[in-house]
């Protein structure tokens, strides 16, 4: 059935979707038919490649990727932000995985426990205050790149996107080399620990392409890095002096 005038926002219509809310003109009834074979998996299968083809451009492009979803290219894509929290969840269901297959114990008298407890308890929002810092290090350092701080902010969650999925790599490799299969694994292991903050350069290298020579991209990376750690680990002195009242203990068994 279709109609001139929108079921949802009474707009008069002319064409496939109504212009004002972007409703479908062509209305159909609910059958258990139609529900199971066209709107369920119509809508699995349009959930699933907006997230694998954010996935694929977040590895293979992601600083074009997010200037692409900046622009206006949005609909392709699926939240950047929403599929981190995605991915930090896999990432912590498969930590837990691991944990209950090694058998995983900690000494309670260990000094250190709070802080691995506080970073457990605290993961998700821990990992997604790495957005704001690089993206208020990149407003300032990247100018070329005329994005402001909320864009900046979509920059920043492609590349902490990038960055978890290679977590999952490490941490895959890692739980490997706890059998001691083959030898060669911790190769893949180091590789993949290193790539993760190598990540980092790929992201911004790929959006400010063209924009800078080699040498101009090369000191404004290494003054993002330099800028970076310098916030992250005057962050995790605060929070591991806290928690350890005052001994510092930096060693965090996660």
């Amino acid at each position: 059935m279709t109609t001139t005038t929108c079921l949802n926002c009474q707009a008069e219509i002319d064409k496939n979707y109504c212009s004002t809310c972007g409703q479908k003109t062509d209305i159909h009834r609910i059958t258990v038919k139609h529900f199971l074979f066209h709107d369920l998996l119509h809508g699995v299968w349009h959930i699933d490649k907006g997230i694998l083809f954010t996935l694929k451009e977040t590895i293979v492009r992601p600083g074009q990727a997010a200037l692409d979803y900046i622009k206006g290219k949005r609909i392709r894509y699926y939240n950047v932000f929403y599929l981190c929290l995605l991915v930090i969840g896999l990432n912590l269901l498969l930590s837990h995985l691991y944990d209950s297959i090694l058998h995983t114990e900690v000494d309670p008298k260990n000094d250190t426990i709070a802080v691995s407890n506080f970073f457990k308890e605290h993961l998700k929002a821990i990992l997604l205050s790495i957005i704001p810092i690089l993206g208020l290090n990149s407003y300032w350092i990247f100018r070329r790149l005329k994005l402001n701080l909320a864009e900046q902010f979509i920059l920043s969650g492609f590349c902490l996107l990038g960055m978890l999925l290679i977590g999952i790599l490490f941490s895959l490799f890692d739980f490997i080399n706890k059998f001691e299969i083959p030898s060669f694994m911790t190769f893949f292991e180091v590789a993949s620990f290193f790539m993760i903050p190598l990540f980092v350069s790929w992201t911004y290298y790929n959006a400010t392409k063209g924009l800078y020579s080699f040498g101009g991209f090369f000191w404004r990376i290494l003054l993002f890095y330099i800028c970076v750690f310098t916030v992250l680990l005057l962050f995790l002195s605060i929070i591991v002096t806290n928690l350890t009242d005052g001994k510092g203990a930096f060693y965090i068994n996660l």
